[in-house]
């Protein structure tokens, strides 16, 4: 297996809605948020996990080959050992083989030494503020976070109850993402799935309460040849 080319793809995420990627379990305070967002340590500034865009990303994939009924826990990403299944059509096989490749499997070792499948193929950076936002967040022309405040309505009454803060990254701030993809001699039609899994992301929603309308963002290429070629795909014939 030889290591022909590594690419760079680079451009950036406008978020055309709200977008909360939450920060797990942390201290809450009186007055604070239920919610908080994910934010660098350090600037205490937004960004999105590399690891966020990822798993969408190859779960849409998923999603959309068909094969997630058929992995060995359906739960989980596909494992290399769906390919030691006979009852997968050619097409399966052919798709279930570039996902594995592209976003890399949790099979043991010598499963994945057998089908020399290869290292993983892509790798997500984090994404952080692109340098425009950072500059109008400190002359204070943005807000980098708001509160959202959400509740339940009582059908009965058509009181609101059980009130909720989230905090999300308002609509409009943009990041800068960064995306690497090894190609290795007998490589076919790896980048060309990975930029459907983008586009499937921008028809979606990154992180959470998508179907309330949160995380719809918009993908913008560095590269004008990538931004043609993305701007062809139909993830839907």
């Amino acid at each position: 297996m030889k290591l022909v080319a590594i690419k760079e793809i680079t451009g950036k995420i406008i978020l055309e809605t709200g977008l909360h990627i939450g920060a797990g379990d942390i201290e809450m305070h009186i007055g604070g948020t239920d919610n908080p967002v994910v934010k660098h340590p350090f600037t205490h500034e937004p960004y999105i996990p590399g690891s966020s865009l990822k798993g969408k990303v190859r779960s849409l994939l998923e999603l959309k080959s068909g094969l997630i009924s058929k992995n060995e826990d359906p739960r989980k990403p596909l494992s290399a050992k769906i390919l030691m299944k006979e009852h997968l059509s050619p097409e399966e096989k052919q798709s279930a083989e570039k996902i594995i490749k592209l976003f890399g499997a949790s099979a043991d070792t010598k499963t994945k030494e057998d089908l020399n499948l290869g290292p993983t193929r892509v790798s997500f950076s984090d994404c952080f503020l692109t340098e425009k936002c950072r500059e109008k967040a400190q002359k204070g022309e943005i807000v980098l976070t708001e509160v959202k405040a959400e509740n339940s309505i009582n059908r009965i009454t058509g009181t609101a109850e059980n009130p909720r803060f989230t905090e999300r990254v308002p609509a409009g701030v943009e990041f800068c993402f960064s995306i690497t993809l090894k190609e290795f001699e007998g490589d076919e039609g790896l980048e060309e799935l990975l930029l459907e899994g983008l586009k499937l992301l921008e028809y979606d929603a990154l992180g959470g309460s998508g179907s309330r309308g949160y995380g719809r963002i918009k993908f913008e290429f560095d590269d004008n040849e990538l931004k043609e070629k993305f701007k062809k795909i139909k993830a839907f014939n």
